[in-house]
């Protein structure tokens, strides 16, 4: 979020009425940066550079950050330093296993719901990418990839587990901005024309592979790299 969208939340005629709307905008923002990279590991991050930033107060920063420590996409070890929780065996075959479980059911529920518009605005956002890793911008990769695979899964209007997705995106959305950045994606099968070839079919089962295919190609990018 831009300095002058917060700044115009906290400049509101009820500034009582506001707190709640200003506290939801910066844990927004904040998640938004941890799910598409803009947040790396091994940076330490601080209550009062992030609020001299975002042109706001230390409060709601500190909440934003209490509420992503409890989701596990942050830990806060002082005021000073707040970092991404470091990248483990354990903790990268659990992510990986629930976004086996939960991402491809999602795209599946979804797939009745896209629709002719639904395609069309993924494959602008597929051609978005491609100019992306043309140019080296990883971080336009990044949020195009979250736009691609989140207009699938709202489509489904399953609220909750849509949820519960951002909440694993969270957690390794700092690595696979590092890992793009190292080793880009020219030797992956590009399993978003596949989804978008399934979904135009109706295969719902093609299109289950092809999420789950692109989940196991870019969590296996994490999984080459040593976090040490």
């Amino acid at each position: 979020m831009a300095r002058a969208a917060i700044a115009l939340v906290e400049q509101a005629t009820d500034p009582i009425d506001d707190v709640p709307v200003l506290h939801a905008s910066i844990y927004e923002e904040l998640r938004k940066r941890l799910i598409t990279g803009k947040i790396v590991p091994g940076v330490g991050l601080s209550t009062r550079g992030l609020a001299a930033e975002l042109g706001v107060s230390q409060m709601p920063v500190r909440d934003a950050l209490s509420r992503l420590a409890a989701e596990g996409a942050v830990e806060i070890r002082s005021k000073r330093k707040i970092v991404v929780p470091p990248m483990t065996p354990e903790r990268f075959d659990d992510l990986l296993h629930c976004r086996m479980l939960l991402e491809p059911d999602a795209a599946a529920r979804a797939l009745p719901r896209l629709g002719p518009a639904g395609v069309r605005r993924l494959a602008e956002i597929d051609a978005g990418m491609d100019a992306a890793l043309a140019s080296g911008d990883v971080l336009a990769y990044m949020e195009g990839n979250f736009a691609f695979h989140f207009t699938i899964y709202r489509a489904g209007a399953a609220a909750i587990q849509t949820r519960l997705i951002e909440a694993l995106w969270l957690q390794f959305g700092p690595f696979m901005r590092v890992v793009y950045g190292r080793f880009g994606t020219a030797n992956l099968v590009d399993q978003h024309r596949v989804a978008l070839t399934a979904i135009e079919g109706g295969d719902v089962d093609g299109l289950r592979r092809a999420i789950a295919g692109d989940i196991a190609d870019g969590m296996g990018l994490i999984g080459r790299t040593s976090w040490a």
